[in-house]
């Protein structure tokens, strides 16, 4: 029997918030998606190499100090492993611009397609990223023009982070996932407080990720403060694990909800009272 493929939580929460706005049928639908994300990524990238080319963002005319400028783009079609993918490649005045994550003979991108964000995600500073794509694949990208390009797609996270909520959910689990990541030269542990709501009709989606300290009953109830403020009036039931406070956290924020102790959870506490011999 083939072994199943183990999805790391945050990878898991991601795909599940895609699947949610994409709401894709068959797999043709899911390669479709992942086309439309790569390639819009993949411009973005662009885009943040022109602007660090030229010294100044599109239409940020005061901070100008070359007599070059874009002069529009060149339709190209790229080949990922979701398929083929039709992209814009700026052009400056000059025609020197030289675009590094996607070169200018260069038709197959399925080597570097999540490279950038995935690092960035696992707590690599921008120099780090820079040298591991410079050694691996031999991309010639500036710590500034990483840091460009994660600005760009930072916003669209922050927008989809603080979108409004459906007014009731049926069940919303909670539960706090602990990672290791870098944070000023150094590692320390993470708590990434994760939301995940079914809808009345049955739909379920990710509500949201919260990146805390150690996890507390005390950042819950800012958790659930902003889920009720981003338009959420009701939950039936909250799932939850036995974290000292939760349930008044809980309670504070939504008096009405029913609170169920997470069934793995149970299971794993009365283990605590069995010899080990006989689980």
């Amino acid at each position: 029997m083939a072994r199943q493929r183990k999805l790391t939580p945050e990878r898991k929460a991601l795909i599940q918030s895609l699947l949610s706005h994409y709401k894709p049928e068959d797999a043709q639908d899911v390669q479709a998606m992942l086309r439309d994300l790569l390639g819009d990524t993949i411009q973005q990238m662009l885009e943040a190499e022109m602007d660090d080319h030229l010294g100044y963002s599109k239409y940020d005319y005061k901070n100008k100090h070359t007599d070059d400028s874009r002069n529009g783009y060149s339709p190209k079609t790229v080949t990922s492993s979701a398929g083929d993918i039709p992209i814009d490649v700026p052009r400056d005045r000059k025609g020197d611009f030289e675009p590094q994550s996607v070169k200018k003979n260069q038709t197959d991108i399925s080597n570097i397609e999540d490279q950038v964000l995935s690092m960035y995600a696992k707590g690599m500073t921008t120099r780090d990223i820079s040298a591991h794509l410079q050694s691996i694949y031999g991309v010639d990208a500036s710590a500034e023009m990483i840091s460009r390009m994660t600005d760009r797609i930072l916003p669209i996270a922050k927008e989809w982070q603080n979108r409004p909520l459906a007014k009731k959910y049926a069940v919303v689990f909670m539960d706090a996932v602990h990672f290791n990541v870098r944070q000023d030269g150094r590692t320390v542990k993470k708590a990434v407080y994760v939301a995940i709501g079914t809808r009345l009709d049955g739909h379920r989606e990710v509500l949201g990720l919260w990146v805390g300290g150690n996890e507390s009953a005390k950042y819950w109830v800012g958790v659930l403060n902003e889920i009720r403020n981003r338009g959420t009036e009701d939950i039936f039931i909250i799932s939850v694990d036995g974290l000292t406070g939760f349930a008044d956290a809980i309670s504070a924020v939504y008096p009405k909800a029913e609170i169920q102790r997470c069934i793995v959870h149970q299971i794993r506490y009365t283990t605590k009272f069995v010899s080990y011999k006989d689980i």
